[in-house]
């Protein structure tokens, strides 16, 4: 037996190209003998990967192609096999997870994603004021699922949380009072403005169904339209909006009524967003929009989930949960679905945060 190592032996790692040009590292491995145990064990060196036949630098640079491409396409530039990238995507997330910590957020937006058909849901909870996704996991949209979260975070910084942003379902408020009761709850701009998207959605077709004829033709086959904001559509769009709403009154008031909504939110008082809600809940007497008045009855008994924007001291981004949830969608789609949760929840979690 060797003084200080038990034997070595030659390896070779691959390294960072330098131009068209792949370069490995020739080295020598030593293995060492435990002397309390007796066991022969390899030594770990610094600059490799996990997968000892890579340098981590090279896993790094695979970790940051694959921020922006697919594992197949990075596989077929880099000559690997696709399993050995994904390895190695894998241990840069983790490493960008390690560096960036796990914070005492004040602020949150709590989300759901779907990540199979068949009504598969997990939690996403967001750090608003870092603008990253914080947590993945749960096994539904349950008030034990989000418990999860709050258990993960700890009772000392759960009750650091001051705003909690969220839609409007029970599950969600339950669990914040039972474990965050000095959180503030706000309810999200885009779940409250879709549900009036349900609710213009339900009077188009209701006019659909009473019309016949040829007047049915304004109405057929514009949904997309009708929906969207203004200053989204195009030229053609708008043209088409507008011989639409022209032709059926009942449709061109809705429309007017759900794009006025969307005002209620730059209030910064609450008596004068209130005063702007029943002005606007006023304008539906007589109109015969029934779905309408659901959805008034509706905001009525959330009013405080609504109005706790106004306050200085809650003006977050009400933005970035609904942009993060289109960025995990973009990543699902791009990967064609995911069947390796954790490999979702990485790609999820590091989403956000700088490429290093």
């Amino acid at each position: 037996m060797h003084q200080g190592w038990y034997d070595r032996s030659g390896r070779r790692a691959r390294d960072l190209s330098n131009g068209d040009t792949r370069i490995s590292l020739d080295f020598e491995g030593r293995r060492v003998e435990c002397r309390s145990g007796g066991q022969v064990k390899r030594e770990r060196l610094s600059f490799l990967a996990d997968n000892t036949h890579y340098t981590e630098r090279f896993a790094y640079y695979v970790g940051r192609r694959c921020a922006s491409a697919t594992i197949r396409d990075v596989a077929q530039e880099l000559h690997l096999d696709w399993h050995v990238v994904k390895d190695l995507e894998e241990q840069y997330m983790r490493a960008q997870l390690a560096r960036a910590g796990t914070p005492g957020p004040k602020a949150i937006g709590i989300d759901e994603v779907s990540i199979r058909k068949r009504h598969t849901y997990r939690i996403v909870v967001s750090d608003l004021d870092r603008q990253r996704p914080l947590w993945f996991g749960g096994e539904d949209r349950s008030e034990a699922s989000l418990g999860q979260f709050y258990q993960w975070l700890g009772e000392r910084k759960s009750g650091r949380i001051r705003l909690v942003l969220m839609d409007m379902g029970k599950p969600f408020r339950t669990a914040t009072h039972a474990h965050a009761p000095q959180a503030a709850i706000l309810f999200d701009k885009f779940h409250v403005m879709r549900h009036l998207g349900e609710a213009l959605d339900q009077v188009s077709k209701s006019e659909y169904a009473r019309l016949s004829g040829r007047q049915r033709r304004f109405i057929k086959g514009q949904k997309y339209t009708l929906l969207s904001h203004r200053e989204n559509l195009t030229l053609e769009g708008r043209q088409a909006l507008q011989t639409r709403l022209a032709a059926n009154k009942r449709l061109n008031i809705a429309y007017l009524l759900k794009e006025s909504f969307g005002q209620l939110w730059g209030y910064e008082r609450e008596g004068w967003a209130r005063r702007f809600f029943e002005n606007w809940r006023a304008a539906l007497k007589g109109q015969r929009l029934a779905p309408y008045e659901k959805f008034a009855e509706m905001i009525d008994r959330h009013w405080d989930g609504i109005a706790a924007y106004c306050k200085p001291e809650n003006k977050v981004s009400l933005g970035f949960v609904e942009g993060c949830n289109n960025k995990i969608r973009v990543i699902q789609r791009r990967a064609y679905g995911l069947r390796d949760e954790e490999y979702l929840r990485l790609k999820i979690l590091t989403c956000m945060l700088p490429k290093r």
